[in-house]
Order: C-alpha cells, then structure tokens, then sequence
C-alpha cells in the first residue's frame, strides 16, 4: 500500500520494526539500569 506522494507504508512499518529500541524503550532501558546501579551503593 502506498500513500499518494508514493511512499510504501509496509515498507516503512518493516524497517521500523527491525530498527531496534524506540526512543522510549531506550529511555525506560537507561532508567532501569541506574537504578539497579545506585541499590549496589
């Protein structure tokens, strides 16, 4: 499926998919590990 000015949808949700962490999954990742680096001291 393509929009009118020519861009394949499907192709853009793939290659999202396969692009790794979002930007708020690298976030909450960050967060998680700090944490866990400040209950060692």
């Amino acid at each position: 499926m393509k929009t009118k000015s020519g861009t394949d949808i499907e192709e853009v949700r793939r290659r999202n998919a396969n692009s790794g962490l979002t930007y708020n999954q690298a976030k909450e990742q960050l967060a998680r590990q700090m944490q866990k680096n400040s209950e060692r001291t």
